[in-house]
């Protein structure tokens, strides 16, 4: 697995002189969403979709981002377009949610049409029009690019490279070949919480040991380095080793119970909890005995993980892309979790993609899209995230609270501040500390 040169061996790093204290506000106040609203969301880069969800001429799939919406479109000629969604007529949205084989964007209300690259071609009743320039009625352009399986983003069409965008992300998880990967299921959840609330349980290992501690025999959350680029960051964690917080005498068959318990289904679905531990060879750690079960579930569909390690297999690389995303780059998968603003500043959508390692020319097929109401069934570490958004929200408004009080350990909540400040052009610094 790529590493960061000269990363500290800890999640904690190097300690401020103080903890950094970050307005309780910032996840309350319908007038710092607003401000979101007007000066965040509307120029950052944003993950739309994957690109199976769009792979064929016709696929069009919709991205609705609080009262943003954009429209993302495979054009005949092969091409990947954007476009905001939104009728040059009466303004009304072109598109809802996502459909195949289109060969126009026809707006149900009174049937204006625009081809897939824009251009408007028909106008039902033209006349009572007087002139009309087509060519300044051509849909609103939205920047569009891809990294490895991802389609991204930007209202902003005069925008940044996305490649400038992602900084160093991309070299650091070119060992992982994400072109190999393909789009599986995507979710969507009503949240009622902040998106931020939503964001910042992605961003942190610190609550392994209170939300999770099923999983501390079989994850060393303690020695889980981070690195801060510009805008986003990163966190390494390793699988299949007990946490220093579960003690000095955890075996084997300890960590194989905490890891069939909390992630059992990669392994294949008769590794369930309470499932025998296969034997362990000698020279070989129960660690690798996960990664070969890994490579063989994967060579059985044609995915190629012989050159990977253990280290890579069983690693887990974190990266959280400022500022609504987190991307879990896994040996054999990929899990994707966007917070997505509400309509007030106590709602979210969290949406989740799975996409797994194919054969590098493996057809695409588009993904499953599943409407999960709040409270249902995500899966065993997800549905414990997703228990304490509300009371986290509820939280948050009651009035001796000022501040959040975050540790070093939380680097990267207070990184993802410190740059919504820049885009919100907060100034001096509401942070305080550190």
């Amino acid at each position: 697995m790529a590493r960061v040169d000269d990363l500290p061996t800890t999640a904690i790093g190097t300690p401020g002189a103080s903890p950094v204290l970050v307005p309780a506000s910032r996840y309350t106040d319908p007038a710092f969403a607003s401000l979101e609203h007007e000066r965040l969301w509307p120029r950052v880069w944003q993950i739309a979709c994957t690109v199976d969800h769009v792979s064929s001429p016709g696929d069009v799939f919709e991205l609705r981002c609080g009262w943003l919406s954009a429209i993302v479109v495979r054009g005949e000629d092969g091409e990947l377009r954007a476009f905001q969604n939104v009728c040059r007529h009466r303004g009304n949205s072109l598109c809802v949610g996502a459909s195949t084989a289109r060969t126009e964007l026809r707006c149900p209300f009174h049937r204006w049409t625009w081809d897939l690259q824009g251009a408007l071609v028909e106008v039902p009743s033209r006349r009572g029009f007087g002139h009309l320039d087509d060519d300044e009625l051509g849909l609103v352009p939205v920047a569009v690019d891809t990294w490895g399986p991802l389609v991204f983003v930007n209202v902003d069409a005069d925008a940044m490279p996305l490649a400038d965008w992602l900084e160093g992300v991309p070299d650091d998880a070119a060992w992982a070949r994400l072109d190999e990967f393909r789009g599986e299921v995507t979710t969507r959840s009503p949240v009622r919480a902040n998106w931020k609330v939503v964001a910042d349980g992605f961003s942190e290992t610190y609550h392994i040991q209170g939300l999770h501690r099923e999983m501390l025999a079989s994850v060393d959350d303690v020695h889980a380095p981070q690195h801060l680029w510009s805008r986003h960051g990163v966190s390494y964690q390793r699988y299949g080793v007990p946490s220093p917080r579960a003690g000095r005498d955890v075996d084997d068959r300890a960590i194989w119970d905490s890891f069939v318990l909390t992630q059992g289904g990669r392994l294949g679905p008769e590794h369930v909890a309470g499932s025998p531990m296969p034997p362990v060879p000698e020279g070989w750690t129960v660690r690798d005995v996960m990664a070969q079960l890994l490579r063989d579930r994967q060579a059985a569909v044609g995915a190629n993980m012989r050159d990977l390690d253990t280290e890579q297999i069983m690693g887990l690389s974190q990266y959280n892309l400022f500022p609504n995303a987190t991307v879990l780059v896994w040996g054999e998968m990929i899990n994707v979790i966007l917070s997505r603003p509400g309509p007030t500043p106590d709602e979210a959508e969290m949406v989740t993609f799975l996409l797994m390692r194919h054969h590098r020319d493996a057809p695409r097929t588009c993904p499953a899209d599943l409407d999960v109401p709040a409270g249902e069934e995500l899966g065993w570490i997800l549905n414990q995230d997703t228990s304490v958004l509300e009371s986290m929200q509820r939280g948050l408004h009651q009035p001796g609270l000022d501040h959040l009080t975050l540790s070093s350990e939380e680097c990267r909540i207070v990184h993802m501040h410190r740059n919504l400040e820049e885009w919100l052009d907060i100034s001096p610094s509401e942070l305080r500390g550190g």
